[in-house]
């Protein structure tokens, strides 16, 4: 497939000027235009030449410095792993070159220095030594699930085996039955180390449980999906305000004090999985084959809430929120942005609505202006009050799983199977 980025170059996009991904020369819909539709294109091979460097001899992934320099290793943490896997996989449906090389080697990492062979299941962080963190978090679990998933849509030989231990692992350690979601967190070992559950998790299960379902049509996997969807989309949402509550009790109670890792686990709401969840609420309803009810209403309700309250009047989504609304922690990173833009697509998919398509390019404006690095590739994580890039909470650019699903995910046809579906591109 010959790559758009073959003939559009830079100064056809715009990339000096902002004026083709934010302003396309036609007057109808984003999603449509195909000036918009191909600079979202050439810019997700710019991400991905960027992050081709991160491989490393040993089949590791450095994270990179904004210049594109490996930063000093800290412990390889297996969402990155598995992130760049997925993140190749829809690498590959668009052509990218090497791509395969870079899923090989994510797998083989996934396989041999993440799995823990003596205790099973998968490591949180390794290193060249061996065991950096031995935590197991459900969190990296839902993301080895995705990977393996991912793989197996790209038709990898080792998918199946990847698949079939983690699915194991989260039945036996993670899943509760009796509430229809994932327990948190373990030790090496398997001892409980906390009582604390948790949304983000479990919003992540729900993700890699949908890829499961598309890459195997399994039902089971489809069935605890829209139950873990339920309670985060629907019944916490409808008694907090249309917002998340991020924090829970060992028996599901709301737990609205708790304040953990600033990164993964801050205190109160956090908008940008508002707009995480509602893409993945409308990703389901389409695979269950769009049954009538009110799965639509409450993906927009979800939508809007979060782009309400979190909207800074300087551009950009504040990171948290308290429980009546009112903004906690101000700091704007990247992935709320896309996280947006791919709700917001979806609801175009479903409904062309002017409020949308809003919402969309102001998105869209803002990652132009702020977010995303056009010279090297790849999106800065994270802004400081005058609007520059900042690294306060993340080290260089730690992530291409997000930016690259905002730049692919509008492009393809439906709200589901978009990894197949990128293929026609």
């Amino acid at each position: 497939m010959p790559y758009l980025s073959e003939t559009i170059t830079a100064e056809g996009w715009g990339l000096s000027d902002m004026s083709q991904i934010s302003d396309p020369a036609g007057a109808g819909r984003w999603l449509q235009d195909p000036v918009h539709r191909a600079g979202l294109l050439e810019n997700a091979h710019r991400q991905l030449r960027f992050f081709d460097r991160t491989l490393r001899d040993d089949g590791g992934f450095d994270v990179m410095n904004h210049d594109g320099t490996p930063l000093p290793r800290a412990g390889q943490e297996l969402h990155y792993t598995t992130r760049m896997v997925h993140a190749y996989v829809l690498g590959r449906a668009i052509g990218h070159p090497g791509a395969d090389r870079m899923i090989d080697a994510g797998m083989a990492f996934l396989w041999t220095r993440h799995r823990d062979a003596e205790h099973g299941g998968y490591l949180w962080s390794v290193d060249e030594t061996g065991v950096h963190d031995g935590l197991k978090l459900a969190y990296g679990h839902a993301f080895v699930l995705l990977a393996a998933s991912s793989a197996k849509l790209a038709g990898h030989p080792e998918a199946d085996r990847l698949m079939a231990d983690v699915a194991e692992v989260l039945d036996r350690h993670y899943w509760d039955e009796a509430a229809g979601l994932h327990r948190e967190e373990f030790a090496r070992d398997w001892q409980p180390v906390s009582t604390y559950r948790g949304m983000n998790a479990n919003m992540h299960s729900a993700e890699a449980m949908l890829a499961a379902f598309e890459a195997t049509g399994e039902a089971h996997w489809l069935e605890r999906a829209g139950r873990v969807l339920e309670v985060f989309t629907d019944r916490m949402p409808r008694a907090n305000g249309w917002r998340v509550p991020e924090h829970y009790t060992e028996d599901w109670q709301v737990d609205p004090d708790y304040a953990g890792d600033p990164m993964f686990r801050p205190a109160g709401t956090t908008p940008g999985h508002s707009l995480e969840l509602a893409r993945l609420l409308l990703q389901h309803w389409d695979l269950s084959g769009r049954p009538v009810g009110d799965v639509p209403d409450r993906a927009r309700r979800l939508v809007e809430t979060a782009l309400t309250d979190a909207w800074r009047v300087d551009g950009g989504l504040a990171y948290t929120l308290k429980p009546g609304g009112e903004v906690d922690i101000g700091d704007r990173y990247w992935w709320p942005v896309t996280e947006g833009i791919g709700a917001l697509a979806s609801l175009l998919k479903l409904e062309d609505r002017d409020r949308d398509e809003t919402w969309y390019r102001r998105l869209w404006r803002f990652a132009d202006a702020r977010l995303i690095d056009r010279e090297r590739g790849g999106w800065y994580p994270e802004l400081d009050d005058d609007g520059a890039p900042e690294g306060r909470q993340f080290r260089g650019k730690p992530d291409i799983y997000h930016a690259l699903q905002a730049e692919l995910y509008p492009l393809a046809p439906g709200l589901s199977r978009q990894v197949e579906g990128l293929g026609a591109l």
